[in-house]
């Protein structure tokens, strides 16, 4: 499912895209603790609570986010990431692993992984386990980025003919750019 919003134009494609996403052609929109917050918000559900967003945190996602561009990039295009990009991602994960943790829920155990540490790590680890999934799974080569000008927002197309990030911003732009070629009077 995608959504828009004029603070994350592109939310609902795998969580690695969905940080990526977050530095669109026009800025970071995750260059400060309000920024890191409200985008943690809008992906509830998806990463395991943090109770307080600082610069620590907004560090540690910033660290993963850049070394993720690269290990995503190289995979789409089938090409070997950079070391620095893997090291980056496994420190990540190395920093906060996962650990089972069994809870009775009234009907039977449950095991839910969960993470020790500092906010900080913990929150770097859960994305960069989710690049790791995104670049070593099956569909990691049909990662594509938007054709829209100027945008360069990253998405997993469910239908193959999918061309934007977007078809309500990106798609419509190049639709009324291509009518407004067409029907533009030629120089005498």
């Amino acid at each position: 499912m995608t959504t828009t919003s004029t603070d994350f134009p592109l939310t609902g494609e795998p969580l690695a895209l969905d940080l990526l996403n977050t530095r669109p052609a026009d800025g970071d929109l995750i260059a400060d603790p309000a920024g890191l917050r409200a985008w943690l918000a809008g992906q509830a559900g998806r990463l395991s609570p943090v109770a307080e967003v600082g610069a620590a945190e907004v560090a540690a996602v910033q660290a993963v986010r850049e070394a993720a561009r690269a290990a995503v990039e190289a995979a789409r295009c089938g090409e070997r990431p950079p070391g620095g990009a893997l090291r980056v991602l496994n420190e990540a994960m190395r920093g906060a692993p996962a650990h089972p943790e069994l809870a009775w829920t009234g009907g039977g155990l449950t095991a839910a992984p969960r993470r020790a540490g500092p906010a900080a790590r913990r929150l770097a680890a859960e994305l960069a386990e989710a690049v790791a999934e995104l670049v070593t799974g099956p569909r990691a080569g049909e990662v594509r980025r938007c054709e829209g000008p100027g945008c360069v927002l990253l998405f997993l197309p469910a239908n193959p003919r999918r061309r934007w990030c977007v078809a309500s911003l990106c798609g419509n732009r190049a639709r009324v750019a291509r009518y407004y070629a067409r029907h533009r009077p030629t120089p005498a």
